[in-house]
């Protein structure tokens, strides 16, 4: 599985960052996201999560979703969770990453896949974008949490109804799990990725101050 990397240009041991890629791959914005983070400190790994089906390095424009599916439908919950295992093993034996402060970071599909890792893996906090699926196949995981999660969700986004919403918030509450869930009245799907015409630069820029307060609270 090969995987993007970026590093702070600090030295010493510091936290390390899971970076859950969106369906089009671990594409130009992603890429980005994990310089962003690196700049913040993090060392930030973004792995290829369509490398049983797709070719090493795939992308797929954002208007051609048509090329993702085969690879989409090809995951499985399993397969998933065997990728952020190997990612975190990466993290924890990396000779610049503190093995006791990992987080997960997800969008679309990704926003899926930071929850799973959340209920999988030993993490400090995850966090969540407008991740798509989880509900229903995956909130009976909700009782497996081992980090706080925090959810970014757009009121506008007809991907991920209010129901769904709803239905992992109470899963979680339930289960006496620690979490936050922001939903920006002014968005739909995919407002944080300014590579695409969903872009929303108010909530985008709200969600990046909490993501880093979020995370830092909790790899103190």
């Amino acid at each position: 599985m090969r995987a993007f990397v970026a590093r702070p240009g600090k030295a010493g041991k510091r936290p390390g960052l899971l970076l859950c890629q969106e369906a089009y791959g671990v594409n130009a914005h992603i890429r980005d996201v994990a310089q962003r983070f690196a700049r913040e400190g993090y060392v930030a790994i973004a792995p290829e999560l369509f490398h049983r089906t797709a070719p090493t390095g795939f992308e797929a424009p954002y208007d051609k979703f048509a090329l993702t599916q085969p690879h989409m439908q090809a995951l499985t919950t399993e397969n998933l969770e065997a990728d952020v295992r190997a990612a975190h093993a990466w993290l924890t034996q990396d000779s610049g990453t503190d093995p006791n402060r990992i987080v997960a970071v997800g969008f679309c599909m990704g926003g899926r896949v930071s929850y799973i890792a959340a209920t999988s893996i030993p993490l400090k906090a995850a966090v969540s974008f407008y991740g798509g699926g989880i509900a229903p196949a995956l909130v009976g995981r909700a009782s497996r949490a081992q980090a706080p999660i925090l959810f970014f969700w757009g009121a506008r986004d007809t991907h991920i109804p209010d129901d769904q919403r709803r239905a992992i918030i109470d899963a979680l509450a339930t289960a006496g799990k620690s979490y936050v869930a922001v939903v920006f009245s002014d968005s739909g799907h995919a407002f944080f990725c300014d590579a695409r015409p969903s872009y929303h630069r108010p909530s985008a820029t709200q969600a990046w101050a909490l993501t880093l307060a979020f995370l830092e609270n909790h790899i103190e």
